[in-house]
């Protein structure tokens, strides 16, 4: 999950986050149509998952959460050790 310059989230998926994330600052036909002009976007929540389909199916959870809960999910994961 990156937050994004204008303060939203966005959710995706990817096998190498920090290529993806470079993607969605700084190369319009890679970058997300959401996150273009909204740059630049910084990482702030990432899980690992074993499969695709695993992985796709917990973004779908994830895009469902509200705002508070997605912020939420954030907040856990920086007071995790």
């Amino acid at each position: 999950m990156v937050r994004c310059l204008d303060g939203s989230l966005y959710t995706g998926i990817a096998k190498d986050v920090s290529r993806r994330v470079s993607e969605h600052n700084s190369d319009d036909a890679l970058a997300a149509n959401y996150t273009r002009s909204r740059r630049p976007v910084i990482l702030v929540y990432q899980e690992r998952r074993r499969t695709r389909s695993s992985a796709s199916k917990r973004e779908y959870a994830i895009k469902q959460m509200s705002r508070q809960e997605k912020l939420a999910l954030i907040d856990a994961s920086i007071l995790a050790p």
